[in-house]
């Protein structure tokens, strides 16, 4: 079993940064994939960044400005989300993938383990 934890979400201005973290307990090796997702208001859940022993990917709308990132002797993935914009406004969550190896997983099925989900609210 694998529980992962979510912190970091807030309100912030447009422009503003945060970073959200994602603190995995249980079973979790290193060589998973991990995958940042986040659900707009009245949009489907979407993809924003992964990242593999392969590799990094991240959504068009988010390249430049966020990144992910892990320490693997914490247990923690990172997103540093930096310019923040209005859109960005959603509920952000971390997921670990069903199957390890250098593969980037991108579809929703690819990953079986799910954090709560944190608020991240761009206002002024």
């Amino acid at each position: 079993q694998v529980q992962l934890v979510e912190s970091g979400g807030g309100l912030v201005q447009p422009g503003g940064s945060l970073r959200l973290s994602c603190t995995a307990s249980g079973s979790f090796k290193r060589f998973y994939s991990t995958g940042w997702y986040r659900h707009p208001p009245g949009k489907q859940r979407e993809l924003v960044a992964v990242m593999s022993s392969g590799g990094l990917d991240y959504a068009e709308s988010v390249k430049g400005r966020f990144t992910t990132s892990r320490d693997n002797a914490k247990n923690t993935v990172y997103l540093q989300m930096n310019s923040l914009k209005p859109e960005d406004t959603a509920v952000y969550y971390c997921a670990k993938s069903r199957l390890y190896g250098s593969t980037l997983y991108r579809a929703i099925g690819d990953f079986d383990y799910w954090g709560q989900g944190t608020q991240v609210t761009v206002s002024s």
